[in-house]
């Protein structure tokens, strides 16, 4: 007997809960790395497989969802993730955690798109611009979610390598089950058959550039990616390991606070910068984020948790500030035909950031410290958000190009 279930928030639930799987591990590192016996390049080269998997998803399966709707890729992203979860409970070493990793970003990229068009389409009101608030407030709940659950799981909770991810598990299984009972009305498929055929055209990546007027500021918003996530995977990877210098308070549990406290208050940062204009948005965005390098290169020295406080609020207003005005930038200089291309040429630059930095980061570590690397990583990326916030105010105001 089916049981009418009311799709859209079911929608909004299964994409909250598919991304709190994606940072839950960041709180744990510490552990394994006492457990495992780990280098801080060994925590970087995990945290860089689930990028890699993401960046795998969105470069080969972004047109999955456009070819057999995104109900059927939101469900095979959860499955997907939520064997991920349950194989990271079980990993035993570098490899096989590896993998579990790579598998969950692979999940992630499915999720986050399919459920994002999902969530679009499924708008009874018709207002695109409340349905992406609500799809960005909905990746960043989960997200956050995501390291609070598992630091205070690991705080508290025996075995935490294991047991800290049964939260997400029970959650992935309950949200699989709930997709499995939504019926949607009836619509043609987006390929115009009724059975497509998967085909290598399916899993081409789908990369462009804009239109020449509009490079150098599509190139600025591609770096407010790329700064952003490069700045905030620094605290998802290795926060649990320079933190307990920095602040009084230590344990899993206040590192996933204080990574779940950036996406949070990123998301309100959002909200709050949405009605004002672009290029004031970026460039706010950019000194933000030069702001808390600087802070966290002082408290280096410092050791301050009044310092770290601010740097953490400052790391949360430019990841707010760089998302909202890249994502702006992208709708701005795209046509309805090259949005596709040029977002996804966007968050593979976002992507490469999460990885680049924190790959050399992790090896510069195992060199010559981690305190040492952390004050070349802050001074690199200071100076980069620098100059890409002098560069954005000397650039003209955008306009917006017709349709």
């Amino acid at each position: 007997m089916q049981t009418k279930w009311t799709p859209y928030p079911w929608v909004c639930f299964s994409m909250c809960v598919g991304v709190m799987g994606t940072a839950l591990a960041s709180p744990l590192y510490p552990i394994y790395q006492q457990a495992w016996g780990l280098q801080p390049s060994h925590i970087t080269q995990i945290f860089v497989a689930y990028m890699f998997g993401a960046l795998a998803s969105l470069l080969f399966l972004g047109r999955l969802t456009d070819r057999f709707g995104f109900m059927a890729v939101l469900r095979a992203g959860l499955i997907l993730m939520t064997l991920g979860v349950g194989s990271s409970a079980l990993a035993w070493d570098v490899p096989s955690f590896s993998v579990c990793r790579f598998i969950i970003g692979v999940a992630s990229g499915m999720i986050t798109t399919s459920a994002s068009v999902g969530m679009t389409r499924l708008n009874n009101k018709g207002d695109l611009q409340r349905a992406a608030a609500t799809t960005s407030l909905t990746i960043a709940f989960g997200f956050g979610l995501g390291p609070v659950v598992g630091g205070l799981m690991a705080q508290w909770v025996p075995a935490p390598l294991t047991t800290a991810y049964l939260p997400s598990l029970a959650l992935g299984l309950l949200a699989i089950y709930a997709l499995f009972q939504l019926r949607l009305p009836e619509q043609p498929s987006p390929s115009g058959t009724a059975a497509p055929r998967f085909s290598f055209k399916d899993v081409q990546p789908a990369l462009s550039q804009p239109r020449k007027p509009f490079v150098r500021h599509y190139a600025l918003g591609c770096m407010a990616a790329f700064s952003a996530f490069g700045m905030f995977s620094l605290f998802a990877s290795l926060a649990p390991s320079f933190m307990e210098h920095m602040v009084p308070w230590h344990g899993p549990a206040v590192s996933g606070l204080s990574i779940g406290i950036i996406l949070f208050l990123s998301a309100i940062v959002q909200l709050i910068a949405r009605p004002y204009a672009t290029k004031g948005v970026a460039i706010g965005g950019f000194f933000a984020l030069m702001a808390c390098n600087l802070l966290l290169l002082l408290n280096t020295f410092a050791g301050s948790p009044w310092l770290f406080a601010l740097c953490v609020v400052a790391t949360a207003a430019g990841h707010g500030m760089c998302n909202l005005a890249g994502m702006s930038i992208v709708n701005k200089v795209s046509k309805p035909a090259s949005r596709t291309g040029l977002l996804s040429t966007y968050l593979i630059v976002g992507y490469l950031g999460t990885i680049v930095p924190i790959l050399g980061l992790g090896w510069l570590s195992d060199a010559i410290g981690l305190t040492r690397a952390l004050i070349v990583f802050c001074i690199c990326l200071g100076l980069l958000t620098a100059f890409l916030g002098a560069m954005c105010m000397r650039a003209r105001v955008l306009p917006i190009p017709r349709q």
